[in-house]
């Protein structure tokens, strides 16, 4: 019914600089909340930073001031500008869309997730 396809992930050297992009397709009426959540090697799940329909924004604490989350409602894309990367940041990054695929029905949506290697 949705599909969520992020890109932009890759190597960058501490200190660098990439964006995200995620885009969502499908049978969507609305989508609500969109974000950006993380997992490293034998780590949980984590959130990165998420946005509202509205732009208000929520990060995670290590990565306030670095990272930035942005979209664009038309495009049904979401993005995350990432500043001062650190080796900690190296993870799979996954998209995740709270979208509603009528006027009452919604669900959480998945990318496949999108791997940033940030290097010392």
């Amino acid at each position: 019914q949705v599909q969520l396809v992020e890109s932009g992930g890759g190597l960058v050297q501490a200190g660098g600089s990439l964006t995200l992009s995620c885009a969502a397709s499908g049978r969507i009426f609305r989508i609500n909340i969109m974000g950006w959540y993380r997992q490293a090697p034998g780590k949980q799940r984590e959130l990165v930073a998420t946005s509202t329909r509205g732009g208000s924004t929520n990060y995670a604490d290590s990565v306030k001031g670095r990272f930035t989350i942005s979209r664009d409602n038309a495009k049904n894309t979401v993005y995350l500008q990432m500043n001062s990367l650190e080796p900690e940041d190296t993870a799979v990054y996954l998209c995740n869309a709270n979208v509603y695929t009528s006027p009452i029905a919604s669900g959480d949506y998945w990318g496949q997730g999108t791997q940033l290697t940030v290097s010392s």
